[in-house]
């Protein structure tokens, strides 16, 4: 987890359980919530954050609550008077890890170091009462659509009051909103979430069940919280919703992510728009011919595809074909230079035979996209795919995913050493830990526009008066496997 303030530290870590070490920054340019210093505070509190993104924006909107209640974030969940953890319940991999972190501060309260324990997101809004049998000493469950009550619920908590230990909500008619964020990104960029929830019935997936139906923001409040960010520093938006090309179709009959972006790139301060959890359905030609001819969105799509043969893609219901998929991918390619593709995977399906897996293998080795990443298929109860027959044993998975991986790693190798020699735009996101050159730093890490915070690759910088949230125009020296090497060719911006 990385931290909003000026001098920006870690920014590759939040989806793993941590503490921030730091104070995080309150947005500084609220036009619905004006933040107000209290006297007194109520109290101090822990935070761990796990999974995605767009959980990671729930975090941000319940840290800010807290802090413009009175409540203060502390570093260490030892001596607080309670610690928050927003969990994370898509897969069985990140069920266990929220487990073992609700646990882990469990074990502190029992020892007298914290007082109580808060589990919201989306496994408490999956499990609801269920987690209290597995957890008893869990004082309150907040669900996913519960966040805005987690002042009341602190509150309760601080006052020793327990006769209502759980906050479920339908999800809402209008989205929330995600203004007022205490944010824990580096100030230079930000997640904003355009969407909640899904209408894709996948039969792997358990999201619709945690975040409801698909729901669109209007376009109107979405570029009100985009201009809250650019005032407090963002020059970067990555755009995340659980099906973006959806976007709009609740609200006006037809996808408008289009003319959503055509919005948001007329904000001023806004260097780079990056577009995430693309669904390989409603690409019309006016949206790509928007982010073709756009000047701020960078050419980087994330494209999650699952699959190309056509069996497993209809056992997985997903309502795409390998033909459809690969036209997708050929037009994206003849209308935006320089693009980078992204997408994600699932090895191990129930019924994926040996040669569909080898279908998917020999897909991945043509090097149709220059980041990927694999999940093994995780059985969940809950879902259309557990009655599925052919289930796998989980050794056959795990080695499907590694030849996959080593498949895509040749690709990607082969990528990094194209750009060598050439010239990139490169944004700084923080200082090499530990390298100083007589007391300045002079070693930095930053990312071109092809790669996405935390997911993927970085590019070391070596150069003086750098500083995070920089632009700086590079030339890439040399490469080391997935990260790129560059040295400063022109000034920083």
């Amino acid at each position: 987890m990385s931290l909003g303030s000026d001098a920006v530290s870690t920014p590759f870590a939040w989806s793993s359980s941590h503490i921030p070490s730091e104070p995080a920054r309150l947005s500084t340019a609220l036009p619905i919530i004006e933040p107000r210093r209290p006297r007194e505070t109520k109290g101090t509190y822990a935070f761990v954050s796990l999974g995605c993104a767009k959980n990671l924006i729930d975090s941000e909107r319940m840290l800010g609550l807290l802090q413009l209640d009175g409540y203060r974030l502390v570093p260490e969940p030892q001596g607080s008077d309670f610690v928050i953890v927003n969990t994370c319940g898509f897969i069985e991999r990140a069920r266990d890890e929220s487990l073992g972190a609700i646990r882990e501060m469990l074990d502190l309260k029992r020892k007298g170091q914290t007082r109580g324990v808060i589990v919201c997101g989306c496994l408490a809004e999956r499990d609801k009462e269920k987690l209290l049998e597995t957890c008893p000493e869990i004082d309150h469950l907040v669900g996913v659509f519960g966040r805005e009550q987690v002042t009341k619920v602190a509150d309760r908590l601080i006052g020793g009051l327990d006769e209502q230990r759980t906050v479920f909500q339908p999800a809402p008619i209008h989205p929330l909103k995600d203004t007022g964020r205490l944010r824990i990104t580096p100030r230079h960029f930000a997640y904003l979430k355009i969407s909640e929830g899904c209408d894709r019935l996948c039969t792997f997936c358990a999201i619709p069940k945690m975040r409801g139906k698909h729901y669109s923001k209007p376009i109107e409040e979405v570029l009100a919280e985009a201009r809250e960010l650019a005032a407090d520093g963002v020059r970067e938006l990555n755009i995340v919703a659980q099906d973006t090309t959806y976007y709009g179709t609740d609200l006006y009959g037809r996808p408008r992510l289009a003319e959503l972006l055509r919005e948001l790139e007329t904000i001023d301060g806004i260097r780079w728009i990056r577009l995430l959890y693309l669904y390989p359905m409603y690409f019309t030609a006016e949206l790509v011919e928007t982010i073709a001819g756009s000047k701020k969105i960078v050419p980087y799509l994330d494209i999650p595809i699952q699959h190309v043969n056509d069996t497993m893609l209809r056992r997985m219901q997903r309502r795409v074909t390998r033909a459809e998929t690969e036209a997708l991918l050929s037009r994206l390619r003849a209308a935006i230079p320089n693009l980078v593709l992204r997408t994600t995977l699932i090895t191990g399906f129930p019924g994926e035979t040996e040669e569909q897996f080898d279908e998917l293998l020999t897909f991945v080795g043509e090097g149709h996209f220059q980041r990927m990443g694999v999940f093994t298929y995780s059985f969940e109860p809950d879902t259309p795919s557990a009655r599925l027959p052919g289930h796998l044993d989980q050794k056959v998975k795990d080695q499907r995913r590694d030849r996959l991986m080593q498949a895509q790693q040749a690709v990607a190798f082969d990528w990094s050493a194209s750009q060598v020699g050439r010239r990139a735009e490169v944004l700084i996101d923080q200082p090499v830990p530990g390298h100083r050159d007589a007391g300045q730093r002079d070693a930095w890490i930053g990312r071109t526009a092809a790669d996405a915070p935390d997911i993927d690759g970085v590019v070391y910088v070596t150069g003086k008066k750098l500083a995070a949230g920089q632009f700086v125009p590079c030339e890439i020296v040399a490469y080391r496997e997935y990260d790129l090497v560059a040295a400063p060719v022109g000034k920083p911006t």
